[in-house]
Protein backbone atom coordinates (compact mmCIF):
# COMPACT_ATOMS: atom_id res chain seq x y z
CA UNK A 1 0.00 0.00 0.00
CA UNK A 2 2.37 2.00 0.88
CA UNK A 3 4.43 1.49 -2.66
CA UNK A 4 1.33 2.63 -4.45
CA UNK A 5 1.10 5.60 -2.33
CA UNK A 6 4.59 6.66 -2.77
CA UNK A 7 3.96 6.11 -6.83
CA UNK A 8 0.30 7.91 -6.89
CA UNK A 9 2.87 10.93 -5.08
CA UNK A 10 5.65 10.94 -7.83
CA UNK A 11 3.23 10.76 -10.53
CA UNK A 12 1.62 13.69 -8.95
CA UNK A 13 4.25 15.94 -8.37
CA UNK A 14 5.37 15.67 -11.68
CA UNK A 15 2.07 16.68 -13.35
CA UNK A 16 2.57 19.53 -11.25
CA UNK A 17 5.99 19.98 -12.62
CA UNK A 18 5.65 19.38 -16.16
CA UNK A 19 2.72 22.00 -16.08
CA UNK A 20 4.91 24.92 -14.39
CA UNK A 21 7.25 24.25 -17.51
CA UNK A 22 4.35 24.22 -20.35
CA UNK A 23 4.52 26.49 -23.16
CA UNK A 24 6.28 29.64 -22.75
CA UNK A 25 4.78 33.30 -23.45
CA UNK A 26 8.16 35.17 -25.03
CA UNK A 27 8.18 35.41 -28.83
CA UNK A 28 11.09 35.67 -31.11
CA UNK A 29 11.10 38.92 -33.07
CA UNK A 30 12.33 38.29 -36.47
CA UNK A 31 15.41 40.01 -37.68
CA UNK A 32 15.36 42.35 -39.93
CA UNK A 33 17.20 41.94 -43.22
CA UNK A 34 21.52 43.14 -43.23
CA UNK A 35 21.60 46.35 -45.50
CA UNK A 36 24.51 46.24 -48.32
CA UNK A 37 26.13 47.38 -51.04
CA UNK A 38 28.17 46.32 -53.66
CA UNK A 39 31.07 48.30 -55.22
CA UNK A 40 33.52 46.77 -57.83
CA UNK A 41 36.75 48.76 -58.67
CA UNK A 42 39.45 47.81 -61.39
CA UNK A 43 43.04 48.89 -60.82
CA UNK A 44 45.50 48.44 -63.63
CA UNK A 45 49.39 48.96 -63.90
CA UNK A 46 51.41 49.38 -67.77
CA UNK A 47 54.83 47.93 -67.61
CA UNK A 48 57.28 47.08 -69.80
CA UNK A 49 58.19 42.99 -70.69
CA UNK A 50 61.25 41.85 -69.91
CA UNK A 51 61.00 38.05 -71.22
CA UNK A 52 59.71 36.23 -74.82
CA UNK A 53 58.77 33.26 -75.45
CA UNK A 54 58.45 31.66 -78.72
CA UNK A 55 58.37 28.88 -80.99
CA UNK A 56 61.04 27.74 -83.42
CA UNK A 57 61.11 24.81 -85.47
CA UNK A 58 62.52 22.91 -88.50
CA UNK A 59 60.14 21.25 -91.22
CA UNK A 60 61.76 18.89 -94.00
CA UNK A 61 60.00 16.25 -96.45
CA UNK A 62 62.03 13.65 -98.70
CA UNK A 63 60.67 10.68 -100.29
CA UNK A 64 62.71 8.90 -98.23
CA UNK A 65 62.72 9.02 -94.65
CA UNK A 66 66.03 8.42 -93.02
CA UNK A 67 67.09 11.52 -95.31
CA UNK A 68 64.00 13.58 -94.04
CA UNK A 69 64.95 12.99 -90.80
CA UNK A 70 68.98 12.68 -90.88
CA UNK A 71 68.46 16.39 -92.99
CA UNK A 72 66.01 17.58 -89.96
CA UNK A 73 68.16 16.47 -87.02
CA UNK A 74 71.17 18.32 -88.59
CA UNK A 75 69.41 21.55 -88.75
CA UNK A 76 67.44 21.13 -85.31
CA UNK A 77 71.11 20.68 -84.07
CA UNK A 78 72.02 23.95 -85.71
CA UNK A 79 69.36 26.00 -84.38
CA UNK A 80 69.97 24.62 -81.25
CA UNK A 81 73.27 25.35 -81.28
CA UNK A 82 72.55 29.32 -82.36
CA UNK A 83 69.79 29.79 -80.15
CA UNK A 84 72.53 29.44 -77.61
CA UNK A 85 75.46 31.09 -79.22
CA UNK A 86 72.65 33.98 -78.59
CA UNK A 87 72.64 33.58 -74.95
CA UNK A 88 69.70 31.44 -73.80
CA UNK A 89 70.52 28.51 -71.44
CA UNK A 90 69.72 25.28 -72.13
CA UNK A 91 67.57 25.36 -69.35
CA UNK A 92 65.33 27.66 -71.81
CA UNK A 93 65.46 25.60 -74.65
CA UNK A 94 62.78 22.67 -74.90
CA UNK A 95 61.60 20.35 -77.29
CA UNK A 96 57.83 20.96 -77.42
CA UNK A 97 57.22 18.55 -81.13
CA UNK A 98 58.47 15.77 -83.62
CA UNK A 99 56.89 14.24 -85.57
CA UNK A 100 57.24 12.00 -88.39
CA UNK A 101 53.96 11.42 -91.53
CA UNK A 102 53.52 10.14 -94.56
CA UNK A 103 51.96 12.49 -96.99
CA UNK A 104 50.21 11.34 -100.24
CA UNK A 105 51.10 13.40 -103.60
CA UNK A 106 48.85 13.14 -106.24
CA UNK A 107 48.62 14.44 -109.83
CA UNK A 108 45.89 16.91 -111.30
CA UNK A 109 43.77 13.87 -112.00
CA UNK A 110 43.87 13.04 -108.64
CA UNK A 111 45.64 10.35 -109.13
CA UNK A 112 48.62 9.38 -106.15
CA UNK A 113 51.51 9.35 -107.44
CA UNK A 114 54.09 8.87 -104.21
CA UNK A 115 54.47 9.51 -100.64
CA UNK A 116 56.88 12.10 -99.36
CA UNK A 117 57.66 12.03 -95.65
CA UNK A 118 57.34 15.15 -93.18
CA UNK A 119 59.50 15.72 -89.92
CA UNK A 120 58.86 18.39 -87.92
CA UNK A 121 61.03 19.66 -84.98
CA UNK A 122 60.12 22.02 -82.49
CA UNK A 123 61.91 23.93 -79.42
CA UNK A 124 60.43 26.13 -77.12
CA UNK A 125 62.43 29.17 -76.23
CA UNK A 126 62.69 31.66 -73.23
CA UNK A 127 64.54 34.68 -73.86
CA UNK A 128 65.53 36.66 -71.42
CA UNK A 129 67.37 39.12 -72.98
CA UNK A 130 65.26 40.97 -75.17
CA UNK A 131 68.03 42.69 -76.75
CA UNK A 132 68.88 39.08 -78.65
CA UNK A 133 65.95 38.14 -79.53
CA UNK A 134 65.92 39.90 -83.23
CA UNK A 135 69.61 38.71 -83.36
CA UNK A 136 68.54 35.09 -82.55
CA UNK A 137 65.44 35.24 -84.93
CA UNK A 138 67.93 35.98 -87.84
CA UNK A 139 70.54 33.80 -87.30
CA UNK A 140 67.81 30.15 -86.17
CA UNK A 141 66.66 31.16 -89.98
CA UNK A 142 70.39 31.65 -91.36
CA UNK A 143 70.92 27.75 -90.30
CA UNK A 144 67.57 25.92 -91.39
CA UNK A 145 64.82 27.61 -88.98
CA UNK A 146 61.21 27.44 -91.51
CA UNK A 147 58.88 27.98 -88.76
CA UNK A 148 58.63 30.51 -86.33
CA UNK A 149 55.46 31.96 -84.02
CA UNK A 150 53.84 32.55 -81.45
CA UNK A 151 56.16 35.09 -80.16
CA UNK A 152 54.63 36.49 -76.51
CA UNK A 153 56.20 39.12 -74.49
CA UNK A 154 55.44 38.67 -70.32
CA UNK A 155 56.90 40.12 -67.28
CA UNK A 156 58.83 37.50 -65.59
CA UNK A 157 58.19 38.59 -61.66
CA UNK A 158 54.68 40.11 -61.87
CA UNK A 159 54.29 40.22 -58.02
CA UNK A 160 55.22 44.13 -57.42
CA UNK A 161 52.41 44.76 -60.12
CA UNK A 162 49.83 42.80 -58.85
CA UNK A 163 49.94 44.06 -55.41
CA UNK A 164 49.95 47.62 -57.00
CA UNK A 165 46.62 46.64 -59.07
CA UNK A 166 45.15 44.87 -56.04
CA UNK A 167 45.49 47.92 -54.02
CA UNK A 168 44.50 50.42 -56.59
CA UNK A 169 41.33 48.63 -57.38
CA UNK A 170 40.40 48.35 -53.45
CA UNK A 171 41.21 52.15 -53.55
CA UNK A 172 39.11 52.71 -56.46
CA UNK A 173 35.74 50.20 -54.63
CA UNK A 174 36.27 52.26 -51.60
CA UNK A 175 35.72 55.65 -53.34
CA UNK A 176 32.81 54.49 -55.18
CA UNK A 177 31.36 52.95 -51.75
CA UNK A 178 31.55 56.40 -49.81
CA UNK A 179 30.35 58.75 -52.26
CA UNK A 180 27.61 56.36 -53.15
CA UNK A 181 26.45 55.90 -49.17
CA UNK A 182 26.76 59.95 -49.11
CA UNK A 183 24.65 60.90 -51.75
CA UNK A 184 22.26 58.63 -49.87
CA UNK A 185 22.50 59.70 -46.09
CA UNK A 186 23.48 56.47 -45.05
CA UNK A 187 27.24 55.36 -43.59
CA UNK A 188 29.34 52.64 -44.06
CA UNK A 189 29.83 49.37 -42.07
CA UNK A 190 31.84 46.35 -41.69
CA UNK A 191 33.18 44.96 -44.79
CA UNK A 192 31.18 41.73 -45.89
CA UNK A 193 33.09 39.63 -48.46
CA UNK A 194 35.57 40.57 -50.98
CA UNK A 195 36.62 39.18 -54.19
CA UNK A 196 39.08 39.45 -56.99
CA UNK A 197 40.02 38.63 -60.48
CA UNK A 198 43.96 39.41 -61.36
CA UNK A 199 44.29 39.67 -65.56
CA UNK A 200 48.12 39.63 -67.23
CA UNK A 201 47.77 38.16 -70.24
CA UNK A 202 50.90 38.42 -72.29
CA UNK A 203 51.34 40.01 -75.29
CA UNK A 204 51.19 37.78 -78.54
CA UNK A 205 53.16 38.51 -81.52
CA UNK A 206 52.35 36.92 -84.70
CA UNK A 207 55.42 35.80 -86.87
CA UNK A 208 56.40 33.43 -89.35
CA UNK A 209 58.72 32.71 -92.01
CA UNK A 210 59.17 30.23 -94.42
CA UNK A 211 63.23 28.51 -95.04
CA UNK A 212 62.72 29.55 -98.47
CA UNK A 213 63.04 33.69 -97.61
CA UNK A 214 66.11 35.63 -97.43
CA UNK A 215 67.07 35.94 -94.07
CA UNK A 216 68.04 39.92 -92.62
CA UNK A 217 70.80 41.44 -90.32
CA UNK A 218 68.34 41.54 -87.58
CA UNK A 219 64.37 41.16 -87.57
CA UNK A 220 63.30 44.12 -85.76
CA UNK A 221 61.08 43.28 -82.54
CA UNK A 222 59.86 45.80 -79.99
CA UNK A 223 57.97 44.47 -76.67
CA UNK A 224 55.90 47.58 -76.05
CA UNK A 225 54.17 47.44 -73.09
CA UNK A 226 51.53 45.27 -71.38
CA UNK A 227 48.87 45.91 -68.67
CA UNK A 228 47.78 44.30 -65.24
CA UNK A 229 44.97 44.76 -63.84
CA UNK A 230 42.87 43.48 -61.11
CA UNK A 231 39.17 43.83 -60.56
CA UNK A 232 37.78 43.79 -56.79
CA UNK A 233 34.41 43.68 -55.67
CA UNK A 234 33.14 44.62 -52.00
CA UNK A 235 30.16 44.20 -50.26
CA UNK A 236 29.66 46.42 -47.37
CA UNK A 237 26.91 46.53 -44.47
CA UNK A 238 25.28 50.01 -44.47
CA UNK A 239 23.93 51.32 -41.53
Amino acid sequence: MKTRSILFFTVLLLGIGLSACGPSNITVQPQPPQRTITVTGTGMVTLTPDIAYINIGVRNQDASASIALTDNNASTAAVIAAIKDAGVAAKDIQTTNFSIYPQQQYDNNGVMTGVIYVVENTVYVTVRDLTALGGMIDATVRVGANTINSISFDLADKSDALSQARAAAVAEAQKQADELTSAAGVSLGEVQTISYYDSSAPMMVEYGRGGGMSAADSVPMQAGSMQISTTVTIVYEIK
